[in-house]
Protein backbone atom coordinates (compact mmCIF):
# COMPACT_ATOMS: atom_id res chain seq x y z
CA UNK A 1 0.00 0.00 0.00
CA UNK A 2 1.08 3.59 -0.58
CA UNK A 3 0.04 6.91 0.92
CA UNK A 4 -1.71 9.55 -1.14
CA UNK A 5 -0.04 12.99 -1.58
CA UNK A 6 -2.14 14.23 1.34
CA UNK A 7 -0.68 11.49 3.51
CA UNK A 8 -4.02 10.24 4.82
CA UNK A 9 -5.45 7.77 2.30
CA UNK A 10 -3.97 4.32 1.65
CA UNK A 11 -4.52 2.85 -1.79
CA UNK A 12 -3.29 -0.39 -3.44
CA UNK A 13 0.30 -0.08 -4.67
CA UNK A 14 -0.72 -1.83 -7.90
CA UNK A 15 -3.54 -3.86 -9.41
CA UNK A 16 -3.46 -7.62 -8.96
CA UNK A 17 -5.53 -10.32 -10.58
CA UNK A 18 -8.29 -11.81 -8.46
CA UNK A 19 -9.46 -15.44 -8.66
CA UNK A 20 -13.20 -15.59 -7.87
CA UNK A 21 -14.40 -19.02 -6.74
CA UNK A 22 -10.92 -20.55 -6.94
CA UNK A 23 -10.50 -23.98 -5.41
CA UNK A 24 -7.35 -24.67 -3.40
CA UNK A 25 -6.82 -27.59 -5.81
CA UNK A 26 -5.63 -25.02 -8.33
CA UNK A 27 -2.34 -24.42 -6.53
CA UNK A 28 -1.90 -27.51 -4.37
CA UNK A 29 1.09 -29.75 -4.97
CA UNK A 30 -0.11 -33.11 -6.43
CA UNK A 31 0.90 -35.11 -3.33
CA UNK A 32 -0.75 -32.57 -1.03
CA UNK A 33 -3.88 -32.40 -3.19
CA UNK A 34 -4.36 -36.18 -3.30
CA UNK A 35 -4.18 -36.42 0.49
CA UNK A 36 -6.61 -33.54 0.99
CA UNK A 37 -9.10 -34.87 -1.57
CA UNK A 38 -9.06 -38.25 0.18
CA UNK A 39 -9.52 -36.68 3.62
CA UNK A 40 -12.41 -34.53 2.44
CA UNK A 41 -14.16 -37.61 1.06
CA UNK A 42 -13.98 -39.47 4.38
CA UNK A 43 -17.36 -39.88 6.03
CA UNK A 44 -17.46 -38.01 9.32
CA UNK A 45 -14.19 -36.26 8.52
CA UNK A 46 -15.20 -32.93 10.08
CA UNK A 47 -16.52 -34.53 13.26
CA UNK A 48 -13.42 -36.67 13.81
CA UNK A 49 -10.91 -33.90 13.37
CA UNK A 50 -12.87 -31.39 15.37
CA UNK A 51 -12.81 -33.95 18.16
CA UNK A 52 -9.07 -34.36 17.71
CA UNK A 53 -8.58 -30.62 17.84
CA UNK A 54 -10.35 -30.58 21.18
CA UNK A 55 -7.64 -32.85 22.56
CA UNK A 56 -4.99 -30.23 21.80
CA UNK A 57 -4.49 -26.84 23.46
CA UNK A 58 -6.01 -24.95 20.51
CA UNK A 59 -8.36 -22.89 22.65
CA UNK A 60 -5.51 -22.18 25.04
CA UNK A 61 -3.36 -20.96 22.13
CA UNK A 62 -6.12 -18.62 20.97
CA UNK A 63 -6.39 -17.12 24.44
CA UNK A 64 -2.62 -16.84 24.70
CA UNK A 65 -2.28 -14.87 21.46
CA UNK A 66 -5.27 -12.72 22.35
CA UNK A 67 -3.78 -11.87 25.74
CA UNK A 68 -0.08 -11.62 24.94
CA UNK A 69 0.23 -10.58 21.27
CA UNK A 70 -1.01 -7.69 19.12
CA UNK A 71 -4.11 -8.38 17.02
CA UNK A 72 -3.82 -6.89 13.54
CA UNK A 73 -6.60 -4.45 12.70
CA UNK A 74 -7.24 -1.01 11.22
CA UNK A 75 -5.84 0.41 14.46
CA UNK A 76 -2.85 -1.92 14.90
CA UNK A 77 -0.41 -2.90 12.14
CA UNK A 78 -2.86 -1.42 9.63
CA UNK A 79 -0.57 -2.15 6.67
CA UNK A 80 -0.56 -5.86 7.55
CA UNK A 81 -4.33 -5.77 7.91
CA UNK A 82 -4.63 -4.32 4.40
CA UNK A 83 -2.41 -7.11 3.04
CA UNK A 84 -4.48 -9.75 4.83
CA UNK A 85 -7.75 -8.46 3.40
CA UNK A 86 -6.18 -8.19 -0.06
CA UNK A 87 -4.95 -11.80 0.16
CA UNK A 88 -8.38 -13.08 1.19
CA UNK A 89 -10.00 -11.03 -1.58
CA UNK A 90 -7.60 -12.36 -4.24
CA UNK A 91 -8.01 -16.02 -3.18
CA UNK A 92 -11.73 -15.55 -2.46
CA UNK A 93 -11.54 -16.67 1.16
CA UNK A 94 -14.89 -15.54 2.51
CA UNK A 95 -14.01 -15.15 6.20
CA UNK A 96 -10.88 -13.13 6.97
CA UNK A 97 -9.00 -15.02 9.71
CA UNK A 98 -7.72 -13.11 12.77
CA UNK A 99 -4.01 -12.30 12.56
CA UNK A 100 -1.61 -11.57 15.43
CA UNK A 101 1.93 -10.23 15.70
CA UNK A 102 3.86 -12.03 18.42
CA UNK A 103 7.09 -10.78 20.03
CA UNK A 104 9.72 -13.28 18.88
CA UNK A 105 13.06 -12.44 17.22
CA UNK A 106 12.98 -15.61 15.09
CA UNK A 107 11.35 -15.00 11.69
CA UNK A 108 8.32 -17.25 11.61
CA UNK A 109 4.62 -17.44 10.73
CA UNK A 110 1.91 -20.03 11.14
CA UNK A 111 -1.73 -20.77 10.51
CA UNK A 112 -3.44 -22.82 13.23
CA UNK A 113 -6.98 -23.90 14.09
CA UNK A 114 -9.54 -26.15 12.43
CA UNK A 115 -12.88 -24.40 12.86
CA UNK A 116 -11.58 -20.83 12.72
CA UNK A 117 -7.96 -20.56 11.55
CA UNK A 118 -5.77 -17.80 12.97
CA UNK A 119 -2.52 -16.47 11.52
CA UNK A 120 0.45 -15.54 13.67
CA UNK A 121 3.49 -13.53 12.51
CA UNK A 122 6.57 -12.99 14.64
CA UNK A 123 8.19 -9.59 15.05
CA UNK A 124 11.36 -11.10 13.60
CA UNK A 125 9.54 -11.78 10.35
CA UNK A 126 7.79 -8.38 10.26
CA UNK A 127 11.12 -6.61 10.71
CA UNK A 128 12.92 -8.81 8.17
CA UNK A 129 10.66 -8.52 5.11
CA UNK A 130 9.67 -5.59 2.94
CA UNK A 131 6.07 -4.98 1.85
CA UNK A 132 6.01 -7.21 -1.24
CA UNK A 133 7.87 -10.02 0.52
CA UNK A 134 5.42 -9.84 3.43
CA UNK A 135 2.50 -9.89 1.03
CA UNK A 136 3.74 -13.26 -0.29
CA UNK A 137 4.06 -14.59 3.28
CA UNK A 138 0.54 -13.54 4.21
CA UNK A 139 -0.73 -15.07 0.95
CA UNK A 140 1.14 -18.23 1.94
CA UNK A 141 -0.71 -18.38 5.28
CA UNK A 142 -4.08 -17.59 3.67
CA UNK A 143 -3.36 -20.46 1.28
CA UNK A 144 -2.93 -22.73 4.30
CA UNK A 145 -6.31 -21.55 5.61
CA UNK A 146 -8.06 -22.05 2.26
CA UNK A 147 -6.65 -25.57 1.87
CA UNK A 148 -7.43 -26.57 5.44
CA UNK A 149 -3.83 -27.49 6.13
CA UNK A 150 -4.39 -27.01 9.85
CA UNK A 151 -5.71 -30.59 9.70
CA UNK A 152 -2.17 -31.82 9.04
CA UNK A 153 -0.74 -29.73 11.82
CA UNK A 154 -3.41 -30.83 14.29
CA UNK A 155 -3.13 -34.54 13.54
CA UNK A 156 0.67 -34.34 13.44
CA UNK A 157 0.77 -32.70 16.87
CA UNK A 158 -1.70 -35.22 18.24
CA UNK A 159 0.23 -38.24 16.96
CA UNK A 160 3.59 -36.83 18.03
CA UNK A 161 2.24 -36.35 21.55
CA UNK A 162 0.78 -39.85 21.42
CA UNK A 163 4.12 -41.31 20.31
CA UNK A 164 5.81 -39.72 23.31
CA UNK A 165 3.23 -41.17 25.68
CA UNK A 166 3.50 -44.73 24.34
CA UNK A 167 7.25 -44.70 23.68
CA UNK A 168 7.59 -47.58 26.17
CA UNK A 169 5.53 -49.81 23.84
CA UNK A 170 8.01 -50.76 21.05
CA UNK A 171 5.60 -51.84 18.32
CA UNK A 172 3.01 -49.19 19.15
CA UNK A 173 5.60 -46.44 18.97
CA UNK A 174 6.96 -47.74 15.65
CA UNK A 175 3.48 -47.78 14.13
CA UNK A 176 2.69 -44.23 15.26
CA UNK A 177 6.06 -42.89 14.10
CA UNK A 178 5.52 -44.46 10.67
CA UNK A 179 2.30 -42.46 10.37
CA UNK A 180 4.05 -39.34 11.67
CA UNK A 181 6.75 -39.75 9.00
CA UNK A 182 4.10 -39.95 6.27
CA UNK A 183 2.30 -36.92 7.70
CA UNK A 184 5.53 -34.94 7.69
CA UNK A 185 5.99 -35.76 4.01
CA UNK A 186 2.46 -34.49 3.31
CA UNK A 187 3.12 -31.45 5.44
CA UNK A 188 6.30 -30.62 3.52
CA UNK A 189 4.30 -30.79 0.29
CA UNK A 190 1.64 -28.55 1.83
CA UNK A 191 4.33 -25.91 2.33
CA UNK A 192 5.09 -26.01 -1.40
CA UNK A 193 1.35 -25.57 -2.04
CA UNK A 194 1.25 -22.54 0.27
CA UNK A 195 4.30 -21.04 -1.46
CA UNK A 196 2.30 -21.18 -4.68
CA UNK A 197 -0.65 -19.49 -2.99
CA UNK A 198 1.74 -16.77 -1.81
CA UNK A 199 2.83 -16.20 -5.40
CA UNK A 200 -0.78 -16.01 -6.58
CA UNK A 201 -1.43 -13.33 -3.96
CA UNK A 202 1.75 -11.30 -4.37
CA UNK A 203 2.08 -11.93 -8.13
CA UNK A 204 5.74 -10.97 -7.83
CA UNK A 205 8.15 -13.89 -8.23
CA UNK A 206 11.19 -11.83 -7.32
CA UNK A 207 9.59 -10.78 -4.03
CA UNK A 208 8.88 -14.44 -3.20
CA UNK A 209 12.49 -15.33 -4.02
CA UNK A 210 13.82 -12.49 -1.88
CA UNK A 211 11.69 -13.57 1.05
CA UNK A 212 13.03 -17.12 0.90
CA UNK A 213 16.60 -15.86 0.59
CA UNK A 214 16.12 -13.69 3.67
CA UNK A 215 14.83 -16.68 5.61
CA UNK A 216 18.05 -18.49 4.71
CA UNK A 217 20.58 -15.65 4.96
CA UNK A 218 19.00 -12.79 6.88
CA UNK A 219 18.54 -9.16 5.88
CA UNK A 220 21.61 -8.91 3.64
CA UNK A 221 20.13 -8.75 0.15
CA UNK A 222 23.05 -6.68 -1.12
CA UNK A 223 25.24 -9.71 -0.36
CA UNK A 224 22.94 -12.27 -2.05
CA UNK A 225 21.92 -13.16 -5.59
CA UNK A 226 18.79 -15.05 -6.70
CA UNK A 227 20.54 -16.97 -9.49
CA UNK A 228 23.35 -18.05 -7.20
CA UNK A 229 20.81 -19.04 -4.54
CA UNK A 230 18.91 -21.20 -7.04
CA UNK A 231 22.18 -22.76 -8.17
CA UNK A 232 22.64 -23.97 -4.59
CA UNK A 233 19.45 -25.99 -5.02
CA UNK A 234 20.83 -27.59 -8.19
CA UNK A 235 24.09 -28.40 -6.44
CA UNK A 236 22.22 -29.84 -3.47
CA UNK A 237 20.15 -32.13 -5.68
CA UNK A 238 22.87 -33.34 -8.01
CA UNK A 239 25.99 -33.18 -5.84
CA UNK A 240 27.72 -35.95 -3.92
CA UNK A 241 27.27 -39.70 -4.10
CA UNK A 242 24.90 -42.26 -2.61
CA UNK A 243 26.16 -41.52 0.88
CA UNK A 244 25.14 -37.89 0.47
CA UNK A 245 21.77 -39.01 -0.90
CA UNK A 246 21.14 -41.06 2.23
CA UNK A 247 22.20 -38.14 4.43
CA UNK A 248 19.75 -35.88 2.57
CA UNK A 249 16.92 -38.29 3.35
CA UNK A 250 17.94 -38.56 7.01
CA UNK A 251 18.23 -34.77 7.32
CA UNK A 252 14.80 -34.28 5.79
CA UNK A 253 12.80 -36.91 7.72
CA UNK A 254 12.36 -34.95 10.99
CA UNK A 255 11.56 -31.66 9.24
CA UNK A 256 8.09 -30.25 8.68
CA UNK A 257 9.33 -27.86 5.94
CA UNK A 258 11.43 -28.40 2.80
CA UNK A 259 14.85 -26.77 2.70
CA UNK A 260 14.74 -23.12 1.67
CA UNK A 261 16.77 -23.39 -1.54
CA UNK A 262 14.62 -26.33 -2.64
CA UNK A 263 11.45 -24.30 -2.00
CA UNK A 264 12.81 -21.45 -4.10
CA UNK A 265 13.66 -23.79 -6.98
CA UNK A 266 10.25 -25.50 -6.79
CA UNK A 267 8.41 -22.18 -6.81
CA UNK A 268 10.40 -20.84 -9.75
CA UNK A 269 9.71 -24.05 -11.68
CA UNK A 270 5.97 -23.79 -10.97
CA UNK A 271 5.89 -20.10 -11.96
CA UNK A 272 7.16 -21.10 -15.42
CA UNK A 273 4.63 -23.93 -15.79
CA UNK A 274 1.48 -24.06 -17.89
CA UNK A 275 -0.58 -24.65 -14.75
CA UNK A 276 0.44 -21.29 -13.30
CA UNK A 277 -0.18 -19.47 -16.56
CA UNK A 278 -3.65 -20.99 -16.88
CA UNK A 279 -4.56 -19.77 -13.38
CA UNK A 280 -3.31 -16.28 -14.22
CA UNK A 281 -5.43 -16.40 -17.39
CA UNK A 282 -8.52 -17.21 -15.32
CA UNK A 283 -8.73 -20.95 -16.03
CA UNK A 284 -8.69 -22.88 -12.76
CA UNK A 285 -10.71 -25.43 -10.71
CA UNK A 286 -13.67 -23.93 -8.85
CA UNK A 287 -14.86 -24.56 -5.30
CA UNK A 288 -18.24 -25.80 -6.46
CA UNK A 289 -16.47 -28.63 -8.32
CA UNK A 290 -14.63 -29.93 -5.22
CA UNK A 291 -17.41 -32.36 -4.29
CA UNK A 292 -17.10 -34.08 -7.67
CA UNK A 293 -13.32 -34.54 -7.48
CA UNK A 294 -12.17 -38.13 -7.95
CA UNK A 295 -9.90 -39.57 -5.24
CA UNK A 296 -8.43 -42.11 -7.66
CA UNK A 297 -7.65 -39.42 -10.23
CA UNK A 298 -5.93 -37.35 -7.56
CA UNK A 299 -3.79 -40.30 -6.46
CA UNK A 300 -2.88 -41.05 -10.06
CA UNK A 301 -1.73 -37.46 -10.48
CA UNK A 302 0.33 -37.76 -7.30
CA UNK A 303 1.90 -41.05 -8.46
CA UNK A 304 2.66 -39.55 -11.86
CA UNK A 305 4.33 -36.57 -10.17
CA UNK A 306 6.60 -38.79 -8.07
CA UNK A 307 7.42 -40.93 -11.12
CA UNK A 308 8.36 -37.81 -13.08
CA UNK A 309 10.45 -36.58 -10.15
CA UNK A 310 12.41 -39.84 -10.15
CA UNK A 311 12.79 -39.73 -13.93
CA UNK A 312 14.17 -36.18 -14.04
CA UNK A 313 16.09 -36.07 -10.75
CA UNK A 314 19.85 -35.64 -10.82
CA UNK A 315 20.25 -37.16 -7.37
CA UNK A 316 22.53 -40.26 -7.39
CA UNK A 317 20.01 -42.32 -5.40
CA UNK A 318 17.24 -41.52 -7.87
CA UNK A 319 19.59 -42.49 -10.69
CA UNK A 320 20.09 -45.86 -9.01
CA UNK A 321 16.32 -46.26 -8.66
CA UNK A 322 15.95 -45.61 -12.40
CA UNK A 323 18.60 -48.23 -13.14
CA UNK A 324 16.84 -50.80 -10.97
CA UNK A 325 13.48 -50.01 -12.59
CA UNK A 326 15.09 -50.26 -16.01
CA UNK A 327 16.76 -53.60 -15.23
CA UNK A 328 20.34 -52.38 -15.44
CA UNK A 329 22.65 -55.20 -16.50
CA UNK A 330 25.73 -54.33 -14.49
CA UNK A 331 23.91 -53.06 -11.40
CA UNK A 332 26.76 -54.03 -9.09
CA UNK A 333 29.23 -52.02 -11.11
CA UNK A 334 26.88 -49.06 -11.34
CA UNK A 335 26.34 -49.16 -7.57
CA UNK A 336 30.09 -49.29 -6.93
CA UNK A 337 30.78 -46.43 -9.33
CA UNK A 338 27.94 -44.34 -7.88
CA UNK A 339 29.01 -44.83 -4.27
CA UNK A 340 32.65 -44.07 -4.94
CA UNK A 341 32.17 -41.35 -7.56
CA UNK A 342 34.53 -38.52 -6.67
CA UNK A 343 35.93 -40.44 -3.68
CA UNK A 344 38.44 -43.17 -2.92
CA UNK A 345 38.01 -46.57 -4.59
CA UNK A 346 39.38 -49.76 -3.08
CA UNK A 347 43.06 -49.90 -3.94
CA UNK A 348 42.96 -46.35 -5.29
CA UNK A 349 43.72 -42.90 -3.98
CA UNK A 350 41.78 -39.76 -3.15
CA UNK A 351 39.25 -38.74 -0.55
CA UNK A 352 41.68 -38.21 2.31
CA UNK A 353 42.97 -34.93 0.95
CA UNK A 354 39.53 -33.32 1.03
CA UNK A 355 39.17 -33.23 -2.77
CA UNK A 356 35.78 -34.88 -3.01
CA UNK A 357 34.69 -38.09 -1.35
CA UNK A 358 33.64 -38.38 2.23
CA UNK A 359 36.16 -35.81 3.41
CA UNK A 360 35.02 -33.10 1.01
CA UNK A 361 32.74 -30.25 2.01
CA UNK A 362 29.22 -31.38 2.75
CA UNK A 363 26.68 -30.29 0.17
CA UNK A 364 24.10 -29.64 2.85
CA UNK A 365 24.39 -26.18 4.32
CA UNK A 366 22.93 -25.23 7.68
CA UNK A 367 19.19 -24.78 7.94
CA UNK A 368 17.92 -21.28 7.33
CA UNK A 369 16.76 -19.40 10.40
CA UNK A 370 13.10 -20.00 10.93
CA UNK A 371 10.65 -21.61 8.58
CA UNK A 372 8.10 -18.81 8.56
CA UNK A 373 5.41 -21.48 8.60
CA UNK A 374 6.12 -21.50 4.93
Amino acid sequence: MTESPGGSERVPSRDRRRFPGISSRAYEHPADRSALVALRKLSGFDTVFKTLSGLLPERSLRLMFLSDSVRVSDQQFAHLNDMLRDACYILDLEKVPPMYVNQDPSPNAMCIGLDEPIIVLTTGLVELLDEEEMRAVIGHEVGHALSGHAVYRTVLLFLTNLALKIAWIPLGNVAVMAIVTALREWFRKSELSADRAGLLVGQDLQASMRGLMKLAGGNHLHEMNVDAFLKQAEEYEAGGDLRDSVLKVLNMLPRSHPFTTVRAAELKKWSASRDYQRIMDGHYPRKEEDKDTSVSDSFRESAAHYAESVRTSKDPLMGLVRDIAGGAGDLGGKLRDTVFRGGSRPGGSGGANGNGGADGPDANGPEGPGSAGR
